[in-house]
């Protein structure tokens, strides 16, 4: 049980960071899950961040439901999951409650925009930790090349763009391994 409450502390004080989003919470996530408690590789917690981006919700969500599945089953995932929401519960309701007396202050306003730099700092370092695991060689890079050109200015679902460049890895890789 203790374990179980572990799981969900670390995950409540990792969606405290509910601001900015999922994304916002991976280099957090990364931290504690890999480096601090060991509790998955970084390959894995890539795994983790592509499967949750690939499944409907929030990718920090589903990155603790699988991290706690895969520590303590689907006990493990309902304590991780409940922890990461609870924070975000309790910060919305609080906020909704006060927001509409508070909004027109300067010191509000500046505390939000404050904020917004820290999301994309945050955001920047997920990338940077991201491509320094995932991207390999040339083949890496053209992917992720033409990725980002499809999400950024064609209309085309991310879905579509992540399993394409999946199949295209997969495919590469396999003629690869077949010239050797």
């Amino acid at each position: 049980m203790r374990e179980l409450w572990e799981l969900f502390i670390v995950f409540a004080r990792i969606g405290g960071f509910t601001f900015g989003g999922g994304y916002a919470m991976l280099p957090i996530i990364q931290e504690e899950v890999v480096e601090k408690r060991g509790w998955a590789t970084e390959e894995e917690v890539i795994d983790y961040y592509a499967i949750g981006q690939c499944t409907p919700g929030i990718i920090a969500v589903n990155t603790a439901t699988f991290i706690g599945y895969k520590l303590k089953g689907i006990i493990g995932a309902i304590f991780a999951t409940l922890g990461m929401v609870f924070p975000s519960v309790v910060i919305i309701t609080l906020i909704a409650a006060f927001f509409r007396q508070f909004q027109d202050y300067a010191i509000v306003q500046h505390a939000f925009g404050g904020i917004r730099v820290a999301v994309v700092a945050l955001i920047l370092n997920a990338i940077v930790k991201m491509w320094n695991n995932s991207v390999k060689d040339i083949v890496g890079i053209v992917i992720f090349i033409a990725a980002f050109i499809v999400v950024a200015f064609m209309e085309l679902s991310p879905i579509v763009v992540i399993v394409a460049s999946a199949t295209a890895g997969i495919i590469i890789q396999s003629r690869r391994m077949d010239m050797r």
